[in-house]
Parts: structure tokens; sequence; C-alpha cells
């Protein structure tokens, strides 16, 4: 981070920030596309990029050593107990929002998400947006870079392909490298206490729920009508451009078997109606919806036409020969399918599939942050 190039492309993103401009910046979870967070001008400029609805609100990221009662009117001890368990790292805190921060950064809520990335060049991009601003309060406003509803970006090549109607004076890219965690973070509402609600676990991410629990004294809460709305809270998101279905090991399996058979020209029924057979049993509020979005599409055939497919499974079938299907192994550790999972969804669209198969990850904690995901994605084609 101190190569004379490498602090020059950092001086000119912090200066194109506090001119207005947006600059699409390397975080560990995914790349942002940031905006001065107390310009609303610079925010709506967020908002237009991306498509985004302007009741949606974004997230503010600063430096470590930022005072955050600059932007929140009070952390409570909840709050910084997270704090010092987890940040600088994947985690957004919604806290009451300071009177003087703009309400646009929360689509006109009370409430303000902050979060201090990890990865080195976010935060030196953050600091020297910081000594620009008066009193050194720079904070930076970021969605993830993509126009609203995609998959998320965690490469610059991603952000690039996302807005080539941007030239590089209208959006400067900084490269980071490959995000390490490969998905958005965890959002935890601490914004409520003093009404005796929370914490609130309004989007899972890397840091499960089991480890917020360690710190808290027991699980967060899971959202209530009243809860903050929240980046990707919609239930269609993070979709690719391909159709994607989540389906069953059995599903799969019998698509398969029915290809080995010589059946291609039918169409092919789905495992999960085949007797004895039901969507699996899982523990995780999003794996339960991922689920029930399986059963939900039981009745829909697992290809149509002659085109070509992809299926991301956790083990090949045994029975298989079908030449249309590409079998794609995926990790067997959350955090490492969680780290690539977005990057493959970008590779299968590149590679022209005519629908993408999911196999239903497990239903357990560590795998809620995923089955989200995966859950909201398919979701967007149902």
């Amino acid at each position: 981070m101190t190569s004379p190039d490498t602090l020059r492309l950092l001086a000119q993103a912090a200066q194109q920030l506090a001119a207005g401009g947006l600059v699409a910046f390397p975080t560990e979870t995914v790349y942002g596309l940031g905006g001065d967070a107390e310009n609303p001008d610079a925010i709506a400029a967020i908002y237009a990029a991306k498509g985004r609805p302007a009741n949606h609100p974004v997230i503010v990221h600063v430096a470590p050593e930022a005072d955050l009662f600059y932007w929140a009117s009070s952390i409570p001890a909840e709050a910084r107990a997270l704090i010092q368990a987890f940040w600088p790292g994947p985690l957004t805190l919604i806290l009451p929002r300071a009177s003087h921060i703009p309400a646009a950064v929360s689509g006109g809520q009370n409430s303000v998400g902050l979060r201090c990335p990890s990865h080195p060049v976010a935060q030196a991009l953050l600091r020297e947006f910081a000594r620009l601003k008066p009193g050194g309060h720079g904070g930076v406003a970021a969605p993830s870079a993509n126009k609203f509803g995609h998959v998320s970006p965690t490469q610059a090549a991603h952000v690039r392909a996302e807005f080539p109607e941007l030239a590089e004076d209208r959006l400067m890219v900084l490269e980071g490298g490959p995000s390490q965690v490969g998905i958005e973070s965890t959002i935890v509402d601490v914004s409520r206490l003093d009404e005796g609600i929370g914490p609130v676990l309004l989007r899972p991410g890397h840091i499960t729920s089991e480890q917020l629990a360690r710190v808290l004294g027991k699980p967060p809460g899971r959202p209530d009508d009243a809860a903050p709305r929240v980046s990707g809270s919609l239930k269609a998101h993070y979709a690719p451009n391909t159709p994607l279905r989540l389906v069953t090991r059995a599903q799969l399996q019998a698509m398969a078997r029915d290809e080995l058979q010589g059946e291609a020209g039918k169409t092919n029924t789905p495992a999960a109606t085949h007797e004895g057979i039901e969507a699996p049993v899982v523990q995780s509020p999003e794996a339960n919806e991922a689920a029930a979005r399986v059963s939900a599409g039981a009745a829909t055939p697992l290809r149509g036409g002659s085109g070509r497919v992809v299926a991301l499974v956790f083990e090949v079938p045994s029975v298989t020969s079908a030449s249309h299907i590409d079998w794609r192994l995926c990790p067997s550790d959350p955090a490492l399918y969680a780290r690539d999972l977005y990057a493959l969804l970008r590779a299968f669209d590149a590679q022209g599939y005519d629908c993408i198969y999911v196999e239903q990850p497990p239903g357990t904690d560590a795998w809620r942050a995923v089955n989200d995901r995966v859950g909201r994605a398919a979701a967007a084609f149902s």
C-alpha cells in the first residue's frame, strides 16, 4: 500500500469522492460503489447508477479510528461489544442516525448502517478521504457495485462489466484482488434497544448467528415488521442473468438417471414429486425458506428443450452420461462456497447456459448466509 502508484491512485480516488464523484473499491465482502455519505447528490448518483429504489438504504463505511458518535446519536453496550469482537470485518451495525447525517443514506429512516471493512485498500481509501473532510469525519456510502438485484461483484473486472456506460471520470474503479469473504456483510440492528427490541439479525453473513450469540450472551432476534429496511432484504435479489433453480440431490439424481435412459426428448419429472421423496429437512430460517422454494417448484420440469445446463453440486451423481449437463463440484466448506459463489454465477452467465441448477445447501447455521443468497437468487425466477 506504499508504492507511489498506489498512493497516487488512492489520493485521486479520495479527491473524486470529495468532489461528489463515485469510486468502486474492494472490501473483504464484495466490491462497493462508493460516494460521500454526507453529500446527497453523491448518494443520488449511487442510486441512479444502480437503478436502486430511493427507500432502500445504503451502508456507510468508516475507517477503524472513526468517531462513531459523529454518525450515530447513541452506541449501546451491545454495539460496542460487537465492534470489539468483529471490527474491522464483515459486520454492519444499524444504529440511531445522528440528526446531521443525510436521511438519503438511510432511505429516509432514522437509523444508519455503519461498517468498518478490513480490506487494506478500503481502509487506506477511507483514511485518505477522511483526511480531506472537515474534522476528519469521512464516511463512504457504498452498496455493492452492481445493478440493483444482480449478482454482487467480487473482482474489479465484475464492476467494469456492470457499468460500461460510466467512464472513469464518472466511476473510478480501484483494484484490490478477489474479495475473500465473497458475500455481503452480516447486518445486526441495535437501533431499537431503548424500545426493548434487539439486537436483531437482519441479514445473515460470514459472521454467524452462533458467533453473535457468544458475544451478546443470547441469539439475536428475527426481523419483525417494524425492523429497519436494510440492503439485500428483498425476496428476490443476488440474481444472475441465467435462470437459477434450487433443487434437491434426489431431483438431480433423477435428472441424471432419466438422461442415461435416453429420455432426453421427454419432459423430466423432478424427483421431488416421486413417491417417498421430500424436500430436505433444514434448520435455519433461510434454509427453510429455500427448501420451500424447492418444494414450490417441484411441478416444474428440471429442464426444457435441448440447451446446455449446469448443475452446481456437492457430489456428482454416480449414474450420468448426459452431454448437455455440466456438473460442477462446489466446496463443502460454507466459507469457501460463499467466497466462490458470485464469481461462479457470473462465469455461468458468460458461458451461455440455459439454466443453472444449484443443489440445496445444508441447513445448519454455518450455511445460513449461503442459503439466504441462493434462495433469493432462485426467487427472482419463481
